[in-house]
């Protein structure tokens, strides 16, 4: 099955991020993911706007943003008028998630459901007819370099059964290291948001890595 490959550019260098979004692209990846926090959702902040702005400018492959932020409902068209192509938005506080989810496909672009470790697949399934993409989190969001909760192996899972049914695709944040991508790939999980687990801050080059991880 062939996988959807998309770095985290929370884990970029920051100090040339035009090479940073050239080189990934010449290596192969497939989304540009993008992280914004709020410090009040998750206990961090995320990029800053403007990286944000530079980087979907700059990217000729789609780019996705992950919401972790409160009031997601507020930021749906300004993202939807920079360019991105998927809006991810969280259900957990969110008591209109079906609104919400309603609002990023009437701008034309795709919408995505992010969960936390703890929600589960019974909690989503009512509003999975609205959803193109599910980002299932397998560390608890706002921050890089976490552990892997292997719980959330049986809910990926449960996605996957269900996939073609609602018609959404199955993504993993969190932890990918090069292990699990070749494992969760075989049970059907279809894209990979990659960190510093496979992707950044490594001895190999971009270019030598994504072909690897490609073939897994």
């Amino acid at each position: 099955m062939e996988k959807l490959l998309c770095p985290s550019m929370m884990c970029a260098q920051f100090g040339n991020l035009e090479k940073e979004v050239k080189d990934l692209e010449e290596a192969g990846i497939d989304i540009f993911h993008l992280d914004v926090m709020d410090g009040n959702f998750v206990p961090n902040f995320g990029m800053g706007l403007q990286d944000i702005e530079f980087i979907v400018k700059q990217a000729t492959v789609p780019c996705d943003v992950h919401l972790m932020v409160n009031k997601a409902s507020d930021y749906i068209s300004k993202f939807a008028e920079m360019g991105v192509q998927i809006i991810y938005v969280h259900s957990e506080n969110d008591c209109h998630i079906t609104r919400t989810l309603q609002m990023i496909k009437d701008t034309g672009i795709c919408s995505g459901l992010a969960i936390n470790p703890g929600t589960s697949f019974e909690s989503i399934k009512e509003v999975l007819t609205l959803v193109d993409y599910v980002l299932v989190m397998s560390v608890n969001p706002g921050f890089s370099g976490q552990k892997y909760l292997s719980f959330v192996d049986e809910k990926l899972k449960q996605l996957c059964e269900k996939k073609k049914q609602y018609g959404y695709k199955v993504m993993l944040d969190g932890a990918c290291s090069p292990e699990r991508i070749e494992t969760l790939s075989k049970i059907g999980v279809d894209g990979f948001i990659l960190g510093t687990s496979a992707l950044f801050g490594k001895e190999k080059n971009y270019q030598e890595i994504i072909p690897e991880l490609r073939q897994l």
